[in-house]
C-alpha cells in the first residue's frame, strides 16, 4: 500500500480558532479526520503529522526519506510558505515527490510560496478537498513513474 505524508506547516494548529473568515470554522483534528477518510477511499496509508516548529518539519522529512517508505508527500506550509530556506532544502533533498497544498488561494491575498519552487506540484484553493486532490495526484503521478 502506497503511504503519503501529510504535514502542516506553522499555525495549522489554530485552524477553526481563528481567520475563520478564510479558512472556516473546522479544526485540525477535523482536518486529519477528513484527510484520513479520503485515504480510505482511495486506498492508501496517510502518515500526518504538525509541527510549529521548523526543525521538526524538516526532521520528519529526512525521517521518511531514510526510511523510504513515503511515496509522496502533501504539505501544507501555512506560515512556512516564505522565509524558510532550511524546509526549502530539505524539500529538495528527499527522494520522494513533495506538492504544496493549501486550503484557500495565498496568491489572492498577495502571498507567493518560495516552497512552492521546490515541489512537484501546487494545489489551492479547493478547501479541505484540496486533500484529495492532492492524494489522486500523487498517485497517478507514481503510477505513471
Amino acid at each position: 500500500m502506497t503511504k503519503i505524508l501529510v504535514l502542516h506547516g506553522l499555525g495549522m494548529n489554530m485552524r477553526g480558532k481563528a481567520q475563520t473568515h478564510i479558512f472556516g470554522t473546522q479544526t485540525l483534528e477535523e482536518y486529519d479526520e477528513r484527510i484520513g477518510g479520503y485515504a480510505e477511499q482511495l486506498g492508501v496509508e496517510v502518515e500526518i503529522f504538525h509541527s510549529n516548529i521548523e526543525g521538526e518539519v524538516i526532521d520528519k522529512l529526512y525521517e521518511c526519506h531514510e526510511r523510504g517508505d513515503v511515496g509522496a508527500a502533501l504539505f501544507n506550509p501555512a506560515a512556512y510558505s516564505s522565509g524558510h530556506p532550511g524546509i526549502v532544502a530539505a524539500i529538495a533533498q528527499v527522494d520522494f515527490p513533495v506538492y504544496e497544498i493549501h486550503i484557500s488561494n495565498p496568491a489572492s491575498r498577495g502571498g507567493q510560496s518560495q516552497v512552492a519552487t521546490v515541489c512537484k506540484g501546487v494545489i489551492t484553493g479547493f478547501g479541505l478537498y484540496g486533500y484529495r486532490l492532492g492524494i489522486q495526484g500523487a498517485l497517478a503521478a507514481l503510477e505513471s513513474a
